[in-house]
């Protein structure tokens, strides 16, 4: 049996040593596990032909055609001539170039695959992989199938001098065509993605999924080093490293690749049954219906710490929730959460803050307070569903934005203005469920929607009313008070029209009976949804501006128009 891994080390023909970790393995069981290490995890590469097999419907896949491209545009030569290097790769793969492209389907859906293999010049970037890349995407758009790029590059093929550099633009341009014409894309980044892949179509699609220990960076180490003369510290430009930094949306262990592959490729699928109408009295319209009752007591009732979560309703009340993280920047705020789920069977994206049950909890996801990075990272996402054609449910419960130096610096005050003016313009259905605490411009940056809805025991504010207590009153202590005076509960809002309805809640409150709670915001959400989704999107536009336009005005009826 032969290991055709790069840096492999074969005992005989039934031993082998770890890659990664030196240990001596059975070689059988490491290609049953999928060149997994079952000692140290170390994912070892997969040749082009063992990741189709290993993510495809059993014979499934067809070749897609690519066109016939320059072989040496330059005649180069180093110490040996680039067609002997080429010929010499083809002969050890077996393939004709660094990637194969195929049509096929996964759990029943069709996708298109594009797959890289290192062994191949190191999986760079050269005339044939561009024009590959760029007729699977053609073949996707065509076909408004999912495509899906695994990659595994050293960079670009520098024999081919500014034509490989080229094929950088070549297929941001054919990824661009998909975006436009509302087809998914995915990438799996695999050990290594270096230079011009990362710096194009590894990192220009709407997912990306890393597999444990996979290298992602413009410059790899040795570049750094002798470049500029920084060593990178040790987990540097890892998966692991990208998550925590806001660049990758997940990591995924090889063995659960092709499921989670599936889920993600079934959200662009029509609705998996036919959602009803909902319920007609699953939200109450009349203020008059609710029980008045001090509005402090609402504020205290919308803080309490056994009230269900964003995460908490995306369990019980929305089905097949992926997450999604990082603002493809910097960071991943845990105080957002964002991906996509499904509401009886229709994809939908959802987003909210989310805080926690507990003061660890708490501490981790920030007190529920978004960073910049947060509210970038609902952007990125608020964009997929735009570009997708899916409704947004928003699920607020935040004092308010972080307002910490480190926020400042980031440019909070211009990570809300962004969210504000997309949602403003954004040609999907947007719901808005105010949960718990709506605090502030923390809050409205997830709330210029078409419906707004509010918890009965929510509150929504300008100002906390501490902080509105503290500046007006010159004491905290008439946070009471300043509640009061403020309007801040359900009734108020429905009033002044700034919810469209409140949500019942169980009695004595969300907190008592999660599980109620969630089915009763899923009943009124699914209206919701159900009602916007047979609007045309300049009638659902319009309806959007009026609303926001019309804030502030004296209504006709009122005693200060007669």
């Amino acid at each position: 049996m032969t290991i055709v891994e790069t840096g492999t080390a074969t005992i005989g023909t039934a031993w082998m040593l770890c890659p990664a970790c030196q240990t001596v393995i059975y070689l059988k069981r490491y290609e049953r596990a999928d060149r997994v290490c079952p000692e140290c995890d170390d994912h070892g590469m997969l040749t082009a032909d063992q990741r189709i097999d290993q993510l495809l419907d059993e014979d499934s896949a067809t070749p897609i055609a690519t066109a016939a491209t320059v072989t040496d545009p330059l005649a180069f030569t180093d110490t040996r001539a680039y067609t002997e290097r080429a010929e010499q790769a083809r002969t050890a793969t077996g393939l004709p170039e660094a990637i194969r492209c195929v049509r096929g389907t996964v759990d029943g859906t069709p996708i298109v695959l594009a797959v890289m293999d290192f062994r191949f010049l190191g999986g760079s970037l050269g005339s044939a992989v561009g024009e590959a890349v760029t007729a699977a995407a053609e073949a996707a758009l065509a076909d408004r199938a999912p495509l899906v790029l695994v990659t595994a590059s050293g960079g670009a093929r520098m024999q081919e001098g500014i034509l490989a550099l080229m094929q950088m633009a070549k297929t941001s341009r054919a990824l661009r065509r998909l975006d436009d014409a509302g087809v998914l894309t995915v990438s799996v980044i695999t050990d290594p993605t270096y230079g011009g892949v990362a710096a194009s179509f590894a990192t220009a699609t709407d997912i990306i999924v890393a597999e444990p220990g996979a290298r992602l960076g413009f410059a790899g180490p040795r570049v750094i080093q002798q470049t500029i003369g920084q060593t990178l510290p040790a987990g540097f430009q890892t998966a692991e490293f990208l998550l925590e930094h806001g660049i990758v949306d997940m990591i995924c262990h090889r063995s659960a690749l092709r499921a989670r592959l599936a889920r993600l490729v079934a959200m662009t699928n029509r609705p998996l049954r036919r959602t009803g109408p909902g319920d007609a009295d699953a939200v109450i319209t009349d203020p008059a219906a609710l029980t008045i009752g001090e509005s402090w007591d609402r504020v205290r009732a919308a803080r309490r710490l056994g009230r269900p979560t964003t995460l908490d309703y995306l369990a019980a009340a929305f089905d097949d929730f992926v997450e999604l993280h990082g603002d493809r920047m910097s960071a991943d705020c845990p105080a957002m959460i964002a991906g996509l789920a499904r509401l009886d069977g229709l994809p939908v994206v959802v987003i909210g803050t989310q805080k926690g049950h507990t003061g660890a909890e708490l501490t981790e996801r920030n007190y529920g307070m978004p960073t910049p990075a947060g509210y970038r990272k609902a952007v990125r996402v608020l964009r997929l569903a735009a570009k997708l054609g899916r409704p947004v449910v928003a699920l607020v419960d935040t004092a308010g934005a972080y307002p910490g130096i480190e926020a400042e610096e980031q440019g909070q005050a211009v990570a809300i203005a962004e969210s504000l003016k997309l949602l403003a313009g954004l040609p999907v259905p947007v719901i808005t469920v105010i949960t718990g605490e709506g605090g502030s411009g923390g809050a409205l940056a997830l709330a210029l929607a078409d419906r707004v809805l509010v918890c009965e025991n929510a509150v929504y504010s300008v100002i906390s009313p501490e902080g509105c207590a503290a500046i007006l009153w010159k004491d905290p202590a008439a946070a009471p008070r300043a509640a009061a005076a403020l309007r801040v509960d359900a009734a108020a809002l429905l009033e002044l029209g700034i919810a469209d309805a409140v949500i019942p809640e169980p009695d004595g409150g969300a907190d008592r009976d999660p599980v109620g709670a969630a089915a009763l915001l899923r009943r009124a959400v699914r209206q919701a949804v159900h009602e916007l989704r047979a609007w045309p999107t300049a009638d659902l536009l319009a309806q959007r501006h009026s609303r926001f336009r019309a804030y502030g005005l004296t209504r006709p009826e009122s005693p200060a128009a007669r």
